[in-house]
């Protein structure tokens, strides 16, 4: 069996997370102890990948350019007339696609979405300085960003993309047939193939090193960030989680890992699954880098480079408040091992910490539920024009 040399036991980063971080908690949420010799039988994942899309993008982007290719997949998916030499193509890959599998509860993924939404600007603090973050303490799962050109392109530009994609796929019904959830999952898809593609073609990309670029593990591990890691972000920052939210979280998660292109059987039902999921992969993680840390500095200093807020002061304060979470959700190993320095002034972030807990004892209040509901997806949509106006 082919192991890439990136697969080795973690002894910094992950590994202090499950012995000493927020990863203890999780643990004993499991009935037995988990063995890292468990995770062999994950390794063929790292030389796994997304094969049908693969096969479009040849055939359509790689041919006639990725913005001609994507703007095809947008028409056929809104049901436009699609030239005929690419009709086949198309209809190939979307005839892949089930978009209402026998296993999809309507009522699981809107309590879901309901969580994501009632998230408001805190869900957006989590997957900035927590997910984000966090996941530049493996150096391999980076490397396709590095290819890609991520750091001369700015973290800007990225978290531009990852705000746009997570408000869109997160909106009312956005993930019925038809409607914008699907399209962004499904161009998300052909970035991965195109990236995967081109990287292998052009770039000096080590497969005995590092495995397929874009895998279906670092996938896999991408997806339980946006899910378990992000349900336990939620709860750091107090948020008083339902167990049906939590159910419903996985739901939409696991729904939109298959429109992503990882196998079924691969994605968790329940956070007891997903947490042995993710300890599998991160006990297996080579620690960060020279680019890990390369990565996390351009993040750090995203609010200084960004056009809003539109004064020098107010990004010099949104700097300091994003380290503050930095530090507050990741703890300080991890940040001192991604090069991120302590911050005083932005202590003033705990208030918001603060009011997320006072608050968050009503979430029983099927109305006040509803309002949180409202209020975030609200706050999500503004940030999202913020973004895509100033960035």
């Amino acid at each position: 069996m082919r192991v890439p040399e990136r697969y080795q036991v973690n002894t910094s980063s992950f590994s202090f997370y499950w012995s000493k971080g927020l990863g203890v908690e999780l643990l004993r949420k499991l009935p037995t102890k988990l063995s890292i010799a468990a995770a062999d039988q994950f390794t063929p994942l790292l030389y796994q990948f997304d094969n049908s899309c693969d096969q479009l993008v040849e055939q359509l982007h790689l041919k006639i350019g990725f913005h001609q290719g994507q703007q095809l997949l947008k028409d056929a998916l809104a049901g436009k007339p699609i030239d005929a030499a690419y009709e086949h193509v198309l209809l190939n890959f979307l005839n892949t696609l089930d978009l209402n599998p026998s296993w999809l509860d309507w009522d699981k993924i809107e309590q879901g979405i309901g969580l994501s939404q009632r998230s408001g600007l805190s869900g957006l603090i989590v997957l900035r300085d927590y997910v984000l973050m966090g996941g530049y303490e493996s150096s391999a799962i980076n490397k396709p960003l590095i290819f890609t050109g991520a750091l001369k392109k700015g973290a800007v530009k990225r978290l531009t993309e990852t705000v746009t994609f997570w408000v869109d796929i997160t909106g009312d019904d956005a993930l019925k047939k038809g409607n914008i959830g699907i399209e962004a999952i499904l161009l998300t898809r052909c970035i991965h193939s195109y990236a995967r593609l081109n990287i292998l073609k052009h770039g000096h990309w080590q497969t005995e090193k590092w495995g397929i670029p874009l895998n279906t593990w670092d996938m896999l591990a991408t997806n339980l960030g946006f899910s378990l890691v992000y349900l336990t972000g939620l709860k750091r920052m107090k948020f008083n989680v339902l167990k049906n939210e939590v159910e419903g979280l996985f739901h939409v998660w696991k729904f939109i890992g298959t429109l992503l292109g990882i196998p079924l059987q691969l994605l968790p039902d329940t956070e007891e699954q997903a947490i042995e999921a993710l300890y599998y992969w991160t006990m297996t993680q080579q620690s960060g880098d020279q680019d890990s840390l390369a990565l996390a500095k351009s993040l750090m200093e995203e609010p200084i480079k960004a056009a809003y807020p539109t004064n020098k002061w107010g990004r010099k304060l949104m700097r300091e408040i994003h380290l503050y979470y930095n530090h507050y959700l990741l703890g300080d190993y991890s940040c001192s091992l991604l090069g991120l320095k302590k911050t005083v002034l932005g202590k003033i972030a705990y208030v918001n910490i603060l009011k997320n807990k006072k608050a968050n004892r009503m979430v029983t209040d099927s109305l006040w539920r509803q309002q949180q509901i409202d209020k975030g997806r609200k706050v999500h949509e503004g940030v999202k024009q913020i973004y895509l106006k100033y960035n």
